[in-house]
């Protein structure tokens, strides 16, 4: 009996040792676990594809101002302008010499996408570690106050007539934004862009001066570079590539291509992007930052200072924009004909 009850307190005793045992041996495995450092402890450098003045410059200047400021990110947050190739030369930078780091971002647009999508270079968003889409500015189609051209169908019906009639105009290279957005809404209208002349300008002055000394007929170009011209009169808005009609006092009155029987949208997004594999604690630091700083009054007075939409997205919702936007330039870029 005795026996019996000695033998069943050991064999309980034993169990207790397994449990403990276990339950110690899983508290040193946790505890064993690499912990995210104190991060950040250096200065992150935000780059700029672009020199200074630049629509990636003002973006990452915008960013990092409010971010410090704010104190949202604790430490310094240096611009650096690495120009050259439409931004392929500071991707090659970021992708061949930053991998895994965790004190560089990256501001980018759609050139991003197109220089790959060119042949330009190997490398894509797919290098990089997307982490937030910031805004978004729009295009316009617009003609010179006295043009014959009232409506955007009396440009279009003039093209399919005749594709070589209409010379159209952008501040940015063939196969770039201001071409891809107004060929993107011909061709819905059925015309024939492969044959319809663009001319590039250098810049938004070159342009204007060609719209007003009859270079072109059809500007082509990003809200923001207009709307002095617009407020001064020169020009007459012909369409915006928005989805919805713009609020700005100068835009609200100009109707969108969807409104014109154009089922097409045409964003100039600005996002932030990590190096190839960025530390997750890096990537959530950041993400959470920019996640604080899109509530602020100071980012949204940035936004209507320079005409901006506010598109926020976070990291998972960002990739899937630049996937579907990827799939469209490429479809645009094989209707002109400018890859196979």
């Amino acid at each position: 009996m005795c026996i019996k009850k000695y033998g069943f307190i050991a064999l309980l005793l034993s169990m207790v040792i397994i449990l403990t045992a276990g339950c110690g041996s899983s508290g040193r495995n946790k505890s064993a676990e690499p912990a995210a450092p104190n991060y950040p402890t250096q200065p992150i450098t935000v780059i700029a594809p672009a020199g200074p003045g630049s629509g990636w410059d003002l973006t990452a200047r915008s960013v990092t101002q409010i971010l410090t400021e704010k104190k949202l990110v604790s430490v310094a947050m240096p611009v650096e302008n690495r120009a050259g190739g439409g931004g392929a030369v500071a991707l090659s930078h970021v992708v061949e010499n930053k991998k895994g780091a965790e004190d560089t971002l990256i501001v980018y647009s759609p050139p991003l996408l197109l220089i790959n999508l060119n042949g330009q270079t190997k490398f894509s968003y797919k290098d990089l570690t997307p982490i937030a889409k910031l805004f978004s500015d729009y295009q316009f189609i617009g003609v010179k106050k006295d043009s014959k051209f009232k409506t955007l169908d009396d440009v279009m019906n003039a093209l399919k007539a005749d594709p070589k009639s209409v010379k159209i105009g952008g501040a940015s290279s063939p196969g770039s934004m201001d071409h891809l957005s107004f060929m993107m809404a011909a061709a819905q209208k059925g015309v024939n862009v492969k044959e319809v002349p663009y001319l590039s300008f250098q810049g938004g002055g070159e342009l204007i001066a060609g719209l007003l000394g009859g270079s072109i007929d059809v500007v082509s170009t990003s809200v923001g570079d207009i709307l002095g011209q617009l407020e001064a009169g020169n020009v007459r808005g012909l369409a915006v590539t928005s989805p919805e009609r713009l609020k700005d006092q100068r835009l609200k009155d100009i109707l969108t291509l969807k409104e014109q029987g154009i089922d097409a949208t045409f964003e100039v997004w600005r996002g932030i992007f990590g190096p190839p594999q960025m530390p997750d604690y890096a990537k959530n630091y950041i993400a959470d930052a920019i996640a604080k700083m899109v509530e602020t009054d100071e980012w949204r007075a940035t936004l209507t200072k320079y005409n901006w939409q506010n598109t926020y997205l976070p990291g998972d919702d960002f990739v899937k924009f630049l996937d579907e936007q990827n799939q469209l330039l490429e479809g645009i870029l094989k209707n002109l004909g400018l890859i196979k």
